[in-house]
C-alpha cells in the first residue's frame, strides 16, 4: 500500500506544478483552491508511504514522478521542447524511479 500512496503521491506534485502555472495565468479562488489541495494530498500521502518506506528511497521516486510528470505535461499542454535529448533524460528520471522500486 505504501508504494501505490507513493505513486499518487507523485502524481499529485505533477498535478501541483501543474495547478501552479494554471493559478498563475488566472488567480481565481478555484485555481488557488485545486494548487493547495494537490500539494496537501501529495504531502500527506508521501508522508504515510515513508511510514513504510525509507526516506530516500520515497524522496527520489516522488520528486521524480514529479519531475518528470511536469516535463511531460508541459511538452504536452504548454507547448515546451520535445526534443530528444529532452525525451531520453525524462525517461531516465522515470527508469530510476523504477529501478529504486525495485531494489526497495
Amino acid at each position: 500500500m505504501a508504494w501505490i500512496s507513493l505513486i499518487i503521491a507523485g502524481l499529485f506534485e505533477m498535478l501541483g506544478v501543474n495547478a501552479i502555472n494554471t493559478y498563475l495565468k488566472n488567480k481565481t479562488k478555484k485555481n488557488l483552491g485545486l494548487l493547495i489541495a494537490f500539494f496537501v494530498g501529495s504531502f500527506v500521502l508521501l508522508s504515510y508511504a515513508m511510514e513504510s518506506l525509507p526516506m530516500s528511497t520515497a524522496y527520489a521516486v516522488w520528486t521524480g514522478i514529479g519531475a518528470s510528470g511536469g516535463a511531460v505535461l508541459g511538452i504536452i499542454f504548454y507547448g515546451e521542447s520535445k526534443n530528444i535529448k529532452r525525451i531520453i533524460f525524462i525517461a531516465l528520471i522515470l527508469i530510476s524511479a523504477i529501478g529504486l522500486k525495485i531494489i526497495s
